[in-house]
């Protein structure tokens, strides 16, 4: 597993990530914190791995003449508060005491609005292909951090985008291993 993960609390930034940070976020509600991590899977041009579009689209920068696909996606507001790459590393777009647009129309046990109150992590995947080993690693650290960090967060709060979207949503997908994760928690 990845070791040595520490979160500023002040800043709500990941010590170890590379920042790439995105102007698609704003302030959680007065009094909302983070209770919940949502799991997500991304890959830009779809099935692509590797690029600068997922940081690209997080950034609002996204030429959408650089690929037929980004022109019905170049104008869309979204972020996460990290992306894990194929190779484990880990990029950080929003702070973790902010929200970040990830979870659009949510619902989890009966709450609405899931980014109010959840933390989410953008896995670089498809929901066919098998995820890394390495990104594996990296997300058990990240959740180990963040529930360090952050009392109100549990490893049992760690769900999937289609999880809280299931109409919408398919990731991070069948391929994704929720019992390796598991098992990667303790």
């Amino acid at each position: 597993m990845q070791s040595g993960f520490a979160i500023d609390v002040t800043t709500g930034l990941l010590r170890e990530a590379r920042q790439v940070l995105s102007p698609h976020w704003d302030e959680r509600p007065a009094g909302c914190l983070p209770e919940l991590i949502v799991v997500h899977g991304i890959s830009l041009p779809p099935g692509e791995f590797g690029g600068p579009w997922i940081e690209r689209l997080f950034s609002g920068g996204l030429d959408p003449d650089a690929h037929p696909y980004f022109s019905a996606i170049a104008a869309l507001r979204v972020s996460a508060h990290v992306l894990v790459r194929r190779d484990g590393a880990p990029v950080q777009f929003v702070p973790f005491g902010m929200r970040a647009w990830h979870a659009g129309a949510s619902n989890w046990q009966g709450r609405s609005a899931c980014n109010d109150f959840s933390i989410g992590i953008e896995m670089e995947g498809t929901d066919e292909g098998p995820y890394e080993a390495a990104q594996y690693r990296t997300l058990a650290a990240l959740i180990t951090a963040l529930c360090a960090a952050y009392p109100t967060l549990a490893r049992e709060r760690v769900v999937g985008h289609s999880d809280i979207a299931p109409e919408r949503k398919s990731d991070p997908g069948p391929a994704f291993a929720w019992p390796l994760l598991k098992e990667l928690l303790g």
